[in-house]
């Protein structure tokens, strides 16, 4: 297969995949097994958006857990996903991928401000967009980041790349073997089985924007590539 599903993706990442089997921190071999997934992406057109996590640099419900104001906790964490954010900039544009940075802070010295009808420019010039630092706001995840720009940039589908799961299981595979692995589901059967893929807020403005969600895991190269040609890999999660 050598044509595109989609035209335009949003592809979500949390900060966990980018430190390997660390845990924590910034594992340059899979910045750049990332970027090469990327860039195989790129090649084929589609026009590609970006939202990292920080979890593997800070959680602001562990900083809140701690003592610390709730508010002040998430913002450290939106400022840990600049950082995840410009690391995968510099794998991309390494090898040769235009590739800009968008902020929900504004921070110009390191990245342009989010504007969407800019972001919108830069996709139709077949640049990688990252969207970075969350929505601005404290209180909301970075699942719910992807989902709210992927309806603000008109994006086909939210990609969920995970690197302990191949997509969503009934129970944790880890624990019970017995767990089995969904194909296909329901933004409300996710959330009336409690299934943790994403929040509720989330999941909700997915499912009143009609995106669909594919779960998979990105440890596997060419991965991305395999689910933007249509390839049937992990779980899909579209409609009511």
């Amino acid at each position: 297969m050598t044509t595109a599903r989609y035209r335009r993706i949003v592809l979500k990442l949390s900060g966990e995949a980018l430190s390997g089997e660390e845990g924590y921190g910034i594992e340059p071999k899979i910045i750049q097994s990332i970027a090469n997934q990327v860039k195989e992406v790129a090649e084929l057109g589609v026009e590609t958006a970006i939202v990292v996590g920080g979890g593997n640099i800070w959680r602001g419900k562990v900083g809140s857990e701690m003592g610390m104001d709730r508010a002040t906790a998430d913002y450290m964490g939106m400022l840990a996903t600049i950082m995840n954010s410009l690391a995968l900039q510099d794998g991309l544009e390494n090898i040769g991928i235009p590739t800009r940075v968008q902020t929900s802070i504004e921070m110009r010295q390191v990245a342009e401000p989010y504007i969407r009808r800019k972001a919108i420019r830069h996709l139709e010039k077949k640049r990688v967009v990252i969207f970075a630092a969350g929505t601005g706001n404290p209180f909301f995840s970075t699942d719910t980041t992807a989902a709210l720009r992927a309806a603000e940039i008109e994006a086909e589908v939210i990609l969920m790349a995970k690197n302990n799961v191949d997509g969503v299981y009934t129970d944790d595979p880890k624990i019970n073997k017995d767990a089995e692995k969904y194909e296909n589901l329901s933004y409300m059967e996710m959330l009336n089985e409690g299934l943790g893929v994403m929040d509720s807020t989330a999941s909700t403005l997915c499912m009143d924007n009609d995106i669909p969600l594919v779960v998979f895991s990105i440890m596997e190269e060419g991965n991305i590539k395999r689910v933007v040609q249509g390839e049937v890999i992990g779980t899909t999660i579209r409609g009511k």
